[in-house]
C-alpha cells in the first residue's frame, strides 16, 4: 500500500466511509494522513485542583475515593456520580451521563487523568469529562468531526495508516538538515499522536516548511516558465525624455520603481511585475512612464481597471500626463455607444492608439491591437484569471505589470503574487496632506454635521460613506439612499448633495463625478465604490458611517480619497459598537498612516481569506501553515525554492519525484 492507494483499501475504510471521506478530500491514504488535527488534548500538564481555574479545560490527576453512585432522573438519564482526590487533599465530583460502560470500568482507590472543566459554587465539579489511566503522557488530537465520521473514528483510521503505508520523502537531505528538520513519516506521526510537546513542535516546524516551501517551488516554475519566454523588447529608455516633459518632480520611489520595470522590459524576456504602493503614492504616473516609453519604442499599451470610475479617472490622469507628447490615448468602456466603440476598435486594429484604457470591454472578442507590447492590470484582485489572460493573448508576450492600490502585506503578497516580480512605491509626492483621524459613536453626529459645514462654507467638498445602498430589515446599519433622503432634506437642506452606489447606471455614475469633480456637487454621499482611486483634491473631509463594518484596509482606502490637495483633511468614523475587538481596530486606523503596517495588521486579525473579502483570488488552502505565524519560515522557503531551481531541469531527477507531483498538484489548483 502507498500514500496513493485509493482510500477505500484502507482497513476499516470500505466503500460507504470511502464515499463520506471523499466527499470531505480525502481520495487516498496519503491524503488522511494530511488529514491534521484541529487541536489537541493536552494531558501533559497536571494542574492541582486546588488551583484549577473554572470554566476552562484542564487535565487533574486523581484517585477515585468514593464508591460510584447510580441515579436516574425523571426523563430516564443514568448518571454515574463519585467524588476524586488528589496528592494534595482536594476532592471534587465527578458526574457521568449515560456513560455505563465507562462508568463499569472505574475502579474506587484508582488514579486516572480527568480531562475536562471545573464549575459548581461552593464546590468544585467536573461533569462528563474524558478519563484515562495514569501513564498516558501526550496530546490527544481531535479531528474536524462530522454526524457520519467521528473524530475517534478518523483518529483509529489515521492510526492504522500511518502502521501500514511509509510516505516518501520530498524534501532533500540537505534542505532538512540546513534547515533542522525531521524526515516525513516522524513529522506524521508526531503531528497526529505527539508523545510530547517537544515532538509535537518538531513535527510541525517540518510540515509548516514543506507546505510552504512547495508552493514557493510551484510558483517559482510558474515564474521561470513565464521568463523563458520571448517578449517585446525595449531598445531605447525614453524615461529622461518623459521626466522633462512633466510639470512636476518623480519622488526617487517611481523613479527607482520605473527602472525596476526597464531593466525587466529590455531584457527580452516578458516582464511580469507587481506595483504596489500606499494610497496617493503616485503609481499610475509609473503606468504612464512605462506606456508612454512602449509607444516610443513602437508598442501599445492598454490599461485595464474593474470600474467605470477608475478607468475615467486613469483616462483624465493619463491625458494630463502625456499632453503635447504625442502619446495618443483612448477610453473604452461598456458605457460607450456602438458607433463611438467601433472607432476607437478600429483605431486600435490599427495602430492609430497608443494607450488603450477601459474596462473589461478591452476582453471581448472583436477588440484587436496593432502591436500590444504592455498590459497593466490595476486593482488585480478583483479580476479572475480567466479574464487576465484574455487580454494578455491579444499580444504576443506582451510584458505586464500589475498594480495593487490596496497595500498587501510581504507574506501574503508572496503567496499572491509568488508568480511576479514585486516592486514598492514607498514614499509619498511632495504635498501629500498628513490626514487626523477621529472615532466617535452616534451622540456626536450633530456636532459632526456642523464641522463638515464648516469645510463647505470655505469652499471645500466632503464624502460621507456608508455600508449599504439601501436599508435591511434587522439590521441597525444606515444605508446610503435613505440617508442621503434623510440629509438633503434635513440638516444639509440648502446644501448641494449627491449620491453614488455600485447599483447605478455607468452613465448615473458618470454623471454624478462629473459633478463632483466640477464643484457643482458639495458632499457626496456615497457606498465603497469610491474606495479606489477617486482623486477629488478639493475634497477634505470623510465621515464612515457604521465604521466597525469596514476592514481596516478598507477604511484606509476610503480614507485616501481625502487630503489629496493643499488642504488640511480629516476623517471621522462613526461607531456605536462596544466590543472590545471593534474599538481595538478602530484605534489602529486612528494611530496608523502608513497602509502597509494596516494590512498586516488585518491580516492578523481577519486572516487571509476575509482579508481580501473571499476566496477567489488564488489563496491556497492550508492544512497546516500560518502565513501571519509563520512568515518568517515563508521567507526561508522562498530562498530554498529559489536555490533548488537555480539547475535547470531538477525536477525531473529521479530523487525529486515525490516532489515533482506535489508541485504538478498545486500547480493544478493555482492554475
Amino acid at each position: 500500500m502507498t500514500a496513493n492507494t485509493d482510500i477505500q483499501f484502507l482497513k476499516g475504510v470500505g466503500a460507504r466511509r470511502a464515499e463520506i471521506l471523499k466527499s470531505k478530500g480525502i481520495d487516498t491514504v496519503g491524503a488522511l494522513l494530511r488529514c491534521f488535527p484541529r487541536r489537541y488534548l493536552d494531558w501533559t500538564e497536571i494542574t492541582p485542583v486546588k488551583t484549577a481555574p473554572y470554566f476552562e479545560n484542564i487535565c487533574v490527576k486523581a484517585t477515585i475515593v468514593t464508591p460510584i453512585e447510580t441515579f436516574e432522573t425523571k426523563r430516564g438519564v443514568k448518571i454515574y456520580k463519585f467524588m476524586a482526590e488528589d496528592s494534595s487533599g482536594f476532592r471534587f465530583t465527578v458526574s457521568l451521563f449515560n456513560q455505563y460502560y465507562l462508568a463499569n470500568k472505574l475502579n474506587t482507590g484508582r488514579k486516572y487523568l480527568f480531562y475536562g472543566k471545573f464549575d459548581g459554587d461552593f464546590f468544585k465539579q467536573m461533569n462528563s469529562p474524558l478519563i484515562k489511566e495514569v501513564g498516558y503522557n501526550g496530546l490527544e488530537p481531535i479531528y474536524n468531526a462530522s454526524k457520519n465520521m467521528t473524530s475517534a473514528t478518523l483518529q483509529k483510521l489515521i492510526k492504522t495508516a500511518l502502521s501500514t503505508v511509509e510516505i516518501p520523502e520530498i524534501l532533500s537531505d540537505d534542505i532538512r538538515k540546513r534547515n533542522n528538520l525531521c524526515d516525513i513519516n516522524y513529522a506524521l506521526q508526531n503531528i497526529h499522536f505527539p508523545k510530547s510537546r517537544e515532538s509535537f513542535e518538531r513535527a510541525k516546524k517540518r510540515l509548516v516548511f514543506e507546505e510552504l516551501f512547495c508552493l514557493q517551488v510551484a510558483l517559482n516554475v510558474i515564474k521561470l516558465k513565464t521568463h523563458t519566454k520571448s517578449g517585446c523588447v525595449i531598445k531605447k529608455n525614453y524615461f529622461d525624455e518623459f521626466q522633462n516633459k512633466l510639470n512636476f518632480s518623480l519622488t526617487d520611489a517611481q523613479r527607482r520603481v520605473v527602472g525596476e520595470c526597464l531593466v525587466d522590459m529590455c531584457l527580452g524576456k516578458p516582464m511580469s511585475r507587481l506595483v504596489q504602493g500606499d494610497v496617493g503614492s503616485g503609481k499610475t504616473v509609473v503606468a504612464a512612464a512605462l506606456c508612454y516609453i512602449a509607444a516610443k519604442n513602437g508598442y501599445q499599451s492598454a490599461l485595464m481597471a474593474p470600474t467605470e470610475i477608475l478607468a475615467e479617472q486613469h483616462y483624465k490622469t493619463f491625458l494630463s500626463i502625456t499632453e503635447n507628447t504625442g502619446i495618443r490615448c483612448a477610453l473604452l468602456t461598456g458605457s460607450l455607444t456602438k458607433k463611438q466603440k467601433s472607432e476607437i476598435k478600429q483605431n486600435l486594429k490599427s495602430g492609430q492608439i497608443d494607450v488603450i484604457i477601459g474596462t473589461h470591454a478591452l476582453i471581448v472578442n472583436d477588440v484587436e491591437f496593432q502591436s500590444l507590447g504592455l498590459v497593466i492590470t490595476d486593482e488585480q484582485h478583483r479580476f479572475g484569471t480567466a479574464q487576465r489572460d484574455k487580454l494578455e493573448n491579444k499580444g504576443i508576450n506582451p510584458h505586464k505589470l500589475v498594480m495593487s492600490a490596496t497595500p498587501i502585506p510581504q507574506t501574503l503578497a508572496y503567496i499572491l503574487y509568488g508568480d511576479l516580480d514585486i516592486s514598492v512605491i514607498d514614499e509619498y509626492p511632495k504635498g501629500r496632506q498628513k490626514i487626523d483621524t477621529y472615532t466617535v459613536d452616534s451622540t456626536y453626529r450633530e456636532r459632526i454635521y456642523n464641522y463638515i459645514k464648516k469645510f463647505l462654507a470655505e469652499g471645500r467638498q466632503g464624502y460621507i460613506v456608508c455600508p449599504l445602498v439601501e436599508n435591511n430589515d434587522g439590521l441597525d446599519i444606515t444605508s446610503a439612499t435613505e440617508y442621503y433622503n434623510t440629509l438633503k432634506d434635513g440638516a444639509f437642506a440648502g446644501y448641494s448633495l449627491g449620491l453614488l452606489h455600485g447599483k447605478m447606471t455607468a452613465k448615473e455614475k458618470e454623471d454624478i463625478m462629473a459633478r463632483f469633480f466640477s464643484g457643482d456637487i458639495q458632499l457626496l454621499i456615497a457606498t465603497t465604490v469610491i474606495e479606489v482611486s477617486i482623486d477629488v483634491p478639493n475634497a477634505v473631509v470623510m465621515l464612515i458611517e457604521n465604521a466597525e463594518r469596514f476592514g481596516l484596509s478598507q477604511l484606509h482606502q476610503l480614507r485616501g480619497r481625502i487630503g489629496r490637495g493643499a488642504h488640511k483633511s480629516d476623517c471621522i468614523l462613526i461607531s456605536d459598537s462596544e466590543s472590545s475587538d471593534t474599538k481595538k481596530r478602530l484605534d489602529i486606523i486612528k494611530n496608523n498612516s502608513d497602509g502597509f503596517k494596516i494590512a498586516d495588521y488585518d491580516l492578523e486579525l481577519r486572516g487571509p481569506g476575509d482579508f481580501l473579502g473571499n476566496r477567489q483570488h488564488g489563496i491556497p488552502e492550508f492544512k497546516i501553515a500560518d502565513i501571519f505565524a509563520d512568515k518568517q519560515v515563508l521567507l526561508e522557503t522562498k530562498k530554498e525554492a529559489e536555490k533548488l531551481l537555480e539547475t535547470e531541469n531538477v525536477l525531473k531527477l529521479p530523487e525529486n519525484a515525490a516532489l515533482r507531483a506535489e508541485i504538478i498538484e498545486i500547480y493544478r489548483k493555482l492554475k
